[in-house]
């Protein structure tokens, strides 16, 4: 879908979201979750296969349908359309995309952020600043965009001093390897293996602008508001799954494995996938992070550089049109139009072993 009709898309979506709201806001039984590849959200699956997410439905009473996209943009337009309760994305997708397209989101689980799994990689350069005058393939508008203008900042440079060819994530590696892709930005596996290859050169990532790109679980808040169960189920099959994933035993390896196969790669890549992310394995963790003010500092970044690039809706006259609630119930923005709410209460809820 090119970013005209996926506007446009959103555009429908949410005066449908607008129009069903009450038909939205109620209490039900059957939930779908969305997911796609990626090595922070890859336990989603796993947890699905290995009866965790039926052990955790089944308490509350409920059915979670938990579903794998290989497309993640396909991914956010599904649950924006309303076709999905929750999905898993990113702290600045999630304001450019469904909140941006009028649909309420909140962050129920905050899993970690990427400490190296994004990375701006160039074919025969080593030096970020040759970047400069050269077509760059990434995933337009999504956080590759953002890393891109960060590593740009750091050698004095802007957008205007790249091309930017927007490419399918499933296409990256493949991409890369055609004579006339020269630059891509990119998140993992897709950085494993195109660093991998011995023409690439990982020139910046992640673990330079800590904490700004951050993995989360969304949900749409009216459901969530109505169907708190569901928000209990979700956290704790997280965490569940976090307990297996994150130890040293066995069962851990073996899931870690399981976990590696199912995006391409083996334990061994996966667990170097795992060590470019600053996880949160514990609840109590989540929720330090979550709770902490730098997180306002990274949203009004995250905010301002979208404004910039046109994605806060064609109604935006500044980086305040949307409203984002932080945990503490502070808003940044307009508090008449709050569209991303971030909370501890769910993780709060597990920390304390009330779920």
């Amino acid at each position: 879908m090119t970013f005209s009709k996926f506007v446009s898309a959103l555009a429908v979506s949410a005066l449908l979201v607008g129009s069903a709201g009450h038909a939205l806001a109620a209490e039900k039984k059957d939930f779908k979750v969305a997911w796609s590849i990626y090595v922070g959200w890859m336990p989603w699956g796993w947890a699905s296969d290995n009866g965790i997410v039926k052990k955790w439905a089944d308490k509350y009473g409920i059915a979670i349908e938990v579903t794998q996209f290989n497309d993640y943009v396909e991914s956010m337009n599904q649950y924006t359309a309303g076709a999905y309760d929750a999905v898993t994305l990113t702290n600045m997708d999630g304001l450019s995309i469904p909140a941006a397209g009028g649909v309420d989101t909140t962050a129920v689980i905050v899993g970690d952020f990427s400490a190296g799994n994004d990375a701006v990689i160039l074919k025969d350069k080593t030096s970020l600043a040759d970047i400069k005058g050269q077509k760059v393939n990434l995933v337009e508008y999504s956080v590759s965009d953002y890393l891109l203008s960060r590593a740009l900042e750091s050698v004095g440079l802007t957008e205007r001093d790249v091309s930017i060819v927007n490419t399918s994530d499933p296409d990256m590696v493949g991409a890369f390897q055609t004579a006339d892709v020269t630059a891509m930005v990119t998140w993992n596996p897709m950085v494993s293996e195109i660093a991998a290859l011995p023409n690439a050169h990982k020139v910046f990532d992640s673990a330079q602008i800590p904490g700004e790109i951050i993995d989360l679980m969304v949900a749409n808040t009216e459901v969530l508001k109505d169907n708190p169960s569901f928000g209990k189920a979700l956290v704790g099959i997280w965490y569940d799954t976090m307990a297996v994933m994150t130890s040293d035993t066995a069962e851990g390896a073996a899931a870690r494995a399981a976990m590696g196969a199912a995006s391409g790669t083996d334990q061994a890549g996966f667990e170097s996938q795992l060590a470019a992310t600053k996880l949160f394995p514990t609840a109590a963790e989540a929720v330090a992070f979550t709770t902490s003010p730098e997180l306002k500092g990274t949203m009004d970044k995250v905010r301002n550089f979208l404004f910039v690039k046109g994605l806060l809706g064609s109604g935006a006259a500044s980086p305040d049109f949307i409203g984002i609630e932080l945990p503490d119930g502070s808003i940044l923005g307009d508090s008449a139009n709050v569209k991303l709410r971030f909370t501890a209460e769910y993780m709060k809820a597990a920390a304390d072993g009330a779920l």
